[in-house]
């Protein structure tokens, strides 16, 4: 199993920056795909980001230029960095990983094997 532990989470003016990590340790492989996605009380979780193992990145149109994945693989962390942080991206952010699916549609249909508890961030 892939452990998941997500940081960085916190309450943020609007058009400020934060920086979400996710440390993954257990039977972790470079191969894996990693994301990121959020939940919204009420609503559907929403995949945000996405890196394959040879670093390709996709986004969703909601976040894309505003927000960037990243991986450190000796650290075995991923990050998101968010910049110019609107009140729609208040949510609960959680870090997944995978090793056969990759894209922001797969982790809004909760098809990531192995998922993190979770970090929440608040715009206003």
């Amino acid at each position: 199993d892939v452990q998941l532990v997500e940081s960085g989470g916190g309450s943020v003016q609007a058009g400020g920056s934060l920086r979400l990590s996710c440390v993954a340790s257990g039977d972790t492989d470079p191969t894996h795909c990693m994301g990121w996605y959020r939940r919204i009380p009420g609503k559907e979780r929403e995949g945000v980001a996405a890196i394959d193992s040879n670093g390709s990145t996709n986004y969703a149109d909601s976040v894309k230029d505003r927000f960037t994945n990243s991986k450190d693989i000796a650290k075995n962390t991923l990050y998101l960095q968010m910049t110019s942080l609107k009140p729609e991206d208040t949510a609960m952010y959680y870090c997944a990983s995978d090793l056969n699916v990759c894209s922001v549609a797969d982790l809004a249909g909760g098809y990531f094997a192995y998922y993190g508890q979770g970090t929440q961030v608040t715009v206003s």
